[in-house]
């Protein structure tokens, strides 16, 4: 049977059956009926099998499927151990949508797609093996966390890892561009190839001069940033990976930049087809001074970037508004137009409501946090990569004269309800660090310059997290309470300090510190103040979160001052060590919720483009756990900011936080509402927005708003970004 035949089989039809209540209840069983169906009718006859591990790994090398250079590294004797007992770790899918997702997007296959070539212990082994470049115990180490589903690299490296014809191992970059021709013409290339190579594109253009400014002199003759934004997403949509897939990018500009209106205008439905945007994402960066005017019912400036760099002496973006608004006012020579903040604060609203965009990004709050020396400037497609840039200078002959720091997004993800199960937390978090630094290390996009030496001299990764909700459901708390606040807060403390501690067990091993190391806060130790002035704040408190970390080390002040010793002594390999992505289909091969936010259904509707609509129970789905599995749409966000915001106290990037809305709002799900079954207003996000700030959010992704017609808008998530 063809991978592409779905006559005579009954597991899609079983699977349909779950949304057809019987008495009352969920037919969870036909879940597991499905799962063991499409494994009896799909896989098992369209797997090529091989007598021996010796016979399969010949011809997938003589044919050219995957790498011999990496299994070199290894004896075959050992090959066969790191089979042997990821056999007898007897690995099963747990729902049919985690089997389908596997061999739909990621078993290996056939050149002409008609057999699988692995199974999810194939794919798991050459992770291992690949990830581990030669170290036998890594490689046992790597492929434990993977069988046992405690560890999940992002899509890129778990797709890639071993094979011949692959991609890169991350798919997710920033660039930015400065405010001249040369550079804006390298931009575009940059999104061009990048987007070629399978990755999304963020793109800051807020340091170009806006409609009107002057040319050589020359008042009035500046475009904008708008037509730059036309181009970059004719790029995308030309490079489009094969004709497999649009090209994705999003575009960022700060909140204070004077094509700001035009900006957001070019994202609306009724916009004139000439400017209109409708497939380029949009996100703005946003300072602390726009909220206080906003507050304030104040004026705001808007200001010519061309201008502010002639003043400053450097491009617009790095320079800090929040303090130098008032002295910008007062300058004569910048150039500034004026609108009331609110009205741009409904401006911002009203798009949000309309299309889920723009992404915000609190840079000052980012900037605040950010321990490393230099400015974050902006952010990517998923809005939870938060690190420092410098920007280039390119020459006529499209050379850069100055060579400037960009970056690549290496992504991997911890599965919580597993990871907590772990016999050895602090040992699973040193692989999985050790895993990313292998990405970090062997990743060199050289299309792109800026982006491969801002890689070589940070060698960034992101660890994050997804299974939230299922792990509260798991365990009887209700998402966004005391206890689960609690634990979230001691979860990615764990997680920042055991990263922490990997970290500079790698600088100590290779002499190597990321550069300009000493000019951190990890270096003078400031880095480590909350954790020594407050510990307490971070430990289990309440008798429910200290049973669940029961077993589990949580360092005391004097283990946090012990690391501040170690890391000030021999310093870190990675200047940037975690991340929460939103996570996509690699959650559901998990069998697990997706990041950190709340279900959307207890039973979800996919669609699926080759077979329609599939059906997926939420993870441990029971009697027992559904008062806990409440639906994000009915859910107060503020209790959703709240949990992100426990967890972004100790992530030194971002975390992609989506807020999930009603059109029309259930009576009394926000207090604000006074009880009133009313419209989601404006005012609703701007409320939500400030709420997020307050609580030190740096990011908010889409707005997903759920419409009276059963519409979702903002739903559309980015695949070359999302792990």
């Amino acid at each position: 049977m063809s991978l592409k035949d779905l006559k005579d089989v009954t597991y899609y039809d079983l699977n349909n059956e779950i949304n057809i209540p019987v008495n009352g209840q969920i037919p969870l069983n036909k879940d597991q009926e499905a799962l063991a169906a499409f494994l009896k009718e799909n896989v098992q006859p369209n797997t090529k099998t091989f007598k021996t591990l010796r016979e399969r790994f010949d011809y997938l090398i003589d044919n050219d499927y995957i790498e011999a250079e990496f299994l070199d590294q290894y004896s075959f004797e050992f090959v066969g151990q790191l089979y042997a007992y990821l056999k007898s770790q007897d690995f099963h899918f747990k729902s049919f949508m985690a089997a389908y997702k596997f061999y739909a997007q990621y078993a290996l296959k056939s050149n002409d797609n008609e057999f699988y070539l692995e199974n999810y212990i194939d794919r798991v082994a050459m992770n291992a093996l690949y990830f581990a470049d030669g170290d036998e115990k890594l490689a046992m180490d790597l492929a434990d966390e993977m069988i046992h589903q405690r560890y999940q690299p992002a899509t890129p490296s778990f797709l890639s890892a071993g094979r011949k014809q692959r991609g890169e191992l991350v798919s997710c970059f920033l660039i930015q561009s400065t405010d001249d021709m040369n550079t804006i013409g390298r931009t575009i290339n940059s999104a061009l190839q990048l987007s070629r190579i399978g990755g999304g594109v963020g793109i800051n253009l807020s340091n170009l001069r806006g409609a009107g400014d002057p040319i050589k002199h020359v008042e009035g003759a500046a475009s904008g940033v708008v037509p730059v934004m036309k181009l970059l997403e004719d790029s995308f949509s030309y490079s489009n990976q094969l004709g497999q897939r649009q090209g994705a990018g999003v575009v960022y500009l700060s909140v204070f930049h004077p094509d700001i209106v035009a900006f957001l205008s070019a994202k609306k439905e009724n916009a004139d087809e000439k400017i209109r945007l409708k497939t380029l994402s949009l996100g703005i960066t946003v300072p602390d001074k726009f909220y206080k005017l906003v507050r304030d019912n104040k004026e705001m400036y808007l200001f010519s970037p061309y201008d502010v760099e002639r003043e400053y002496g450097t491009p617009f973006s790095y320079v800090d508004i929040s303090k130098e608004y008032d002295n910008m006012v007062a300058n004569k020579n910048i150039r500034k137009k004026k609108l009331m903040a609110r009205e741009l604060e409904t401006e911002i609203g009203k798009l949000q409501q309309e299309s889920g965009y723009p992404y915000i990004i609190n840079i000052d709050t980012a900037n605040r946090a950010n321990p490393i020396d230099g400015r974050i400037v902006m952010s990517n497609l998923c809005s939870e990569i938060l690190q420092v840039q410098t920007p280039s200078t390119v020459d006529n002959k499209q050379d850069y004269s100055t060579l400037g720091r960009d970056i690549s997004c290496n992504l991997g993800s911890t599965n919580i309800v597993n990871l907590m199960a772990s016999p050895d937390f602090g040992h699973s978090v040193e692989t999985m660090v050790r895993a990313l630094t292998f990405v970090t290390d062997h990743s060199d996009i050289d299309v792109v310059p800026s982006i491969q030496r801002g890689n070589h001299l940070s060698h960034t990764i992101g660890l994050g997290a997804m299974g939230l909700h299922s792990y509260f459901a798991k365990n009887h708390m209700n998402y966004g309470d005391e206890d689960s606040l609690e634990f979230t807060s001691t979860y990615f403390m764990l997680l920042n300090y055991w990263t922490l501690k990997a970290s500079n067990e790698i600088a100590k091993e290779r002499h190597e510190t990321f550069y300009k190391f000493e000019k951190s806060a990890y270096a003078d130790g400031s880095y480590f103040d909350k954790y020594l002035n407050d510990s307490d704040n971070f430990e289990p408190k309440s008798d429910k979160v200290k049973t669940l970390f029961k077993g589990i080390f949580v360092p005391s002040k004097n283990d946090w001052e012990a690391l501040k010793q170690a890391i000030m002594t021999d310093g870190l390999y990675h200047q940037n060590r975690m991340a929460v992505a939103p996570n996509g289909s690699i959650s559901y091969i998990n069998d697990t919720t997706a990041s950190l936010h709340p279900i959307i259904n207890r039973v979800e509707e996919r669609q699926e483009k080759k077979i329609g609509n599939i059906y997926y129970p939420a993870p441990y789905l029971s009697n027992d756990t559904m008062p806990y599995y409440k639906s994000a749409y009915d859910t107060d966000m503020r209790k959703v900011i709240d949990v992100y915001a426990a967890a972004q106290k100790h992530v030194d990037q971002g975390m992609s936080l989506t807020l999930f809305m009603r059109s029309t709002i259930p009576a009394g799900l926000y207090e604000w509402k006074d009880g009133r079954t009313d419209k989601m207003t404006t005012r609703d996000l701007s409320i939500l927005r400030n709420y997020a700030y307050k609580k030190g959010i740096k990011s908010i992704y889409y707005v997903r708003t759920f419409t009276d017609d059963e519409d979702e808008i903002g739903a559309n998530q980015c695949e070359s970004c999302v792990i």
